[in-house]
């Protein structure tokens, strides 16, 4: 009923050799009340002066958390799933805009066709990633857009808010990506809404 279990072994206690002490030096204990001894060390990073975007930021993650968030809204925080983003963006970069470099190579090259007096047709527009608020919403409007890609961290958000409802209203299909930083880098910019 009542197991013995076995003594633990028996353990040599490790002898230290007393420190001599000063007599002299007399041992006071500290008393860390208000106005007394200077306080020890601390983890104080709760009552730094944060920079202004880090306050925003911890804010808006609250108030997130505490309101009710209107649809149109909270519609941007349901984004694409890592693997479809990444296939996107890989379709994404065969359609990327020319650079500048391109774009004046291109030029010279059509001029100097020009003064040489070749008549060519006129070269078709070749399909590109469209970028900037006012060109989609131009070609939304127009039914022409194939795909809208829209950044989900968008601010101010009311920049992009209305489009998710008038690619409803076009029958054209969008989609809501990570990073505005990553839509910029694919249209030689810094961002891109």
């Amino acid at each position: 009923v009542g197991k013995k279990i076995a003594a633990a072994p028996l353990v040599v206690k490790k002898v230290e050799p007393k420190k001599i002490v000063n007599p002299l030096f007399e041992k006071r204990t500290k008393n860390f009340a208000i106005g007394q001894d200077i306080q020890p060390t601390r983890d104080l990073s709760r009552f730094v002066r944060w920079p202004k975007y880090i306050r925003i930021q911890r804010q808006k993650a609250v108030l997130q958390r505490r309101l009710k968030v209107p649809p149109p809204i909270n519609q941007f925080t349901q984004t694409l799933d890592k693997t479809t983003a990444k296939g996107l963006f890989k379709l994404l970069e065969k359609y990327r805009p020319e650079t500048e470099a391109v774009r004046k190579e291109r030029l010279r090259k059509a001029a100097e066709a020009k003064i040489a007096k070749k008549d060519e047709p006129p070269a078709k527009r070749p399909n590109t990633v469209r970028a900037g608020t006012n060109t989609v919403t131009k070609l939304v409007e127009k039914k022409k857009a194939q795909l809208v890609v829209i950044a989900h961290d968008v601010d101010p958000i009311e920049l992009v808010l209305f489009l998710p409802a008038l690619c409803r209203k076009m029958g054209v299909p969008y989609c809501i990506v990570k990073g505005k930083s990553r839509l910029g880098a694919l249209v030689h910019r810094k961002t891109c809404t």
